[in-house]
Parts: structure tokens; sequence; C-alpha cells
């Protein structure tokens, strides 16, 4: 197991308003003392201030609006901040969206990435790690795990896009020497994730007795991992990574799309007849499952919380805060939930 080879001061997280981000923001702000957060946020739909509320006063703490594709603000806020390596979670994330606008998610996922690689040599090769997603791999049978050696298989804009990104970030390790690190992880789920996705979208439908769209006959399957164990096992790449490698992050935790629906109405004691069979996705992968076992043997991360316990947490969680999901739910958001399920 590697020792601990990078001990970051200051931290330019992109993307720190929305869901993983901000649940990373506030795991090193309470984790890791003496470690300052930079939190670069453009605030589009998913990106929330009310999400890193209890952590805005603290002093280790500074928040910035601005867009990944402005260079020059990025060096700026670099140097300002005397930032000394970038953890990238900014990006269009949502494969429905991608189907509908492939070029928004061009623009962030591509071109901001790029943006973002550029300011990093700028401001003299600060270490970066690009948080990734298995869906680059494609889609997988009955059996088998993705490696970080499997091909790059993308199926969707979304995919494509943030394989892309994946390139440029090993083109800019290998051509310019920049300490680069790329995560790839699972179907992540927990506190403050946009109701779009899967489990928040059917918890919100649930609690308001409304139909669970449940695409084809709900037989894909998906790997979960809740997402402070994201967070911790980000952390431990950044700190710990060897440049230059991929780091798979699963929890060996697979569901059915329909399993996990069913799981929820159990939770809220709700009836199976919510459920409502939509037309499938396009090109929507059949299965997606982690080999997590490098990230296992050379950084001696693996993961703390089982589905159903997180699962327990998730729901209590939005229980707690449904003042903060109804606001994020509000105006935009129906039109687009019409959008992708009306005649479905």
């Amino acid at each position: 197991m590697n020792e601990t080879v990078f001990q970051p001061k200051a931290i330019l997280v992109t993307g720190g308003a929305g869901f993983i981000g901000s649940n990373f923001v506030r795991f090193v702000l309470q984790r890791q003392s003496g470690v300052r957060v930079v939190n670069l946020d453009r605030l589009t739909y998913a990106g929330n201030p009310d999400n890193l509320a209890d952590v805005a006063d603290d002093d280790r703490y500074a928040f910035v609006k601005a867009d990944i594709c402005d260079t020059q603000t990025v060096i700026d806020i670099c140097r300002d901040h005397g930032v000394d390596c970038i953890v990238h979670f900014a990006a269009e994330s949502h494969v429905d969206r991608s189907i509908v606008t492939p070029d928004e998610f061009v623009r962030t996922n591509v071109n901001g990435t790029l943006s973002l690689l550029r300011a990093a040599r700028a401001c003299g090769d600060l270490r970066f790690c690009q948080i990734g997603t298995d869906e680059v791999y494609g889609s997988l049978g009955r059996t088998g795990r993705f490696t970080e050696q499997t091909p790059l298989d993308p199926h969707s804009p979304y995919s494509a896009s943030k394989a892309a990104a994946d390139h440029l970030v090993f083109a800019f390790g290998t051509t310019y020497g920049l300490p680069v690190l790329i995560t790839r992880c699972s179907n992540n789920y927990g506190p403050y994730q946009f109701p779009e996705k899967m489990i928040p979208l059917m918890m919100n439908n649930a609690r308001h007795d409304r139909p669970l769209p449940v695409y084809g006959d709900g037989s894909n399957v998906r790997d979960w991992i809740y997402v402070e164990d994201h967070c911790r096992a980000v952390w431990r790449v950044l700190t710990a990574g060897s440049v230059g490698r991929v780091y798979n992050i699963g929890a060996d935790s697979e569901r059915t799309n329909l399993d996990v629906v069913k799981a929820i109405l159990r939770q809220l004691g709700k009836p199976e007849s919510l459920i409502t069979f939509v037309k499938d996705r396009p090109g929507h992968d059949f299965r997606y499952a982690i080999d997590g076992s490098r990230i296992a043997c050379e950084l001696g991360w693996k993961p703390t919380v089982d589905f159903e316990t997180g699962l327990d947490r998730t729901i209590a969680w939005y229980l707690q805060h449904q003042g903060w999901l109804d606001r994020v739910v509000s105006g935009e958001y129906q039109k687009y939930y019409e959008r992708m399920y009306a005649g479905r």
C-alpha cells in the first residue's frame, strides 16, 4: 500500500456546489484540518449554494462563481488562493439531457476540461485529479467487470464527452508532464443529489404518490456507491495515487433498477403499483460493474457503507430536508420532467 506522497494545502474543487462536489468539499473541511478549499462553480441548474450552507462561514472555504471554460479566470483564482491541486468534478452529467442537448456536454466536459488543464500548466503544473465515470467503458453483459484496462467504448453523448476529457487529461500528462490522475466511479447516491437522477427522482415521486417512471423492464444493472465512500476514495487517490494512473471506484453493490425502485417504495411504505414502465432510453447500457482491486491493493481503500444502510441514510436525509427538495424541483425542473417522460 502506498504511503501518502502529496499533502495539499489549497484545493481548487470545480463543480463544488453540485452533488458529489459539495459532499467532497464538506468531507475535506470536516476531515482534513489545515487544508483550504476553493469552490469554483458556474451554478447551473444542478449547482446549489444551499448544498454548502453549513460550511459557508468556515475561514478555510471560499466560493467563486465562474466558468471553467474561462481559462484566465481559473488561472487568476489559482494564483490568488495559492492553489496547489485541482479536483475536477464540474460536468454536465445526466445521460438523458445529453441525448437532447449534446453540445452543452461537449462545451463543459471537453472544452472545460481542456481549459482547466491549460490553467494547471500555467500555474506551475498543478496536480490534477479528473473525476471520471465508469460509463466510458460502455456496457457489460451479465458477467464480467470493468478494469482500468477495459477499452473505452462510450455509448451516449455524455459518456463520449467524458471519455474525450479523459484522453485530454492523459495527453497533458504524457505531452507536458502534468501530474494527472483519473478516477472512474460507479453510480453515486446520497444527500444533495439533484432529483433528475434515479434515486432522488423516485423518492420524490413516491412521497407525492406520483408514478415512478422505470425505463424498459427495469432489468438494467448498476453498481451503487454511497457518496461519502466515493469522497474518501478521491481523497486517497489525490494524496497517494500514482501519477498517470486510472483508479476504478466501486462498492461491489450491483442492483437492477427495478430492485432499487422497489427498495425505495418499501422504505417509504408505498405500493409497487406506483411503478410505471416507460419507453427505454436510446442506447441504454445494460450493466455496469466495477473491479476495484487496484485502489484496494495500491491505496488500501474499500467501501464502508453497504447499499441498504446507504439507502436508509439517503431517504432519511431527503425526508428531513423536504424544503431543500421542494426548492430544487420547482420551475425549470418541472418543464424538464415533462419533456423527458411525457408520452413515454
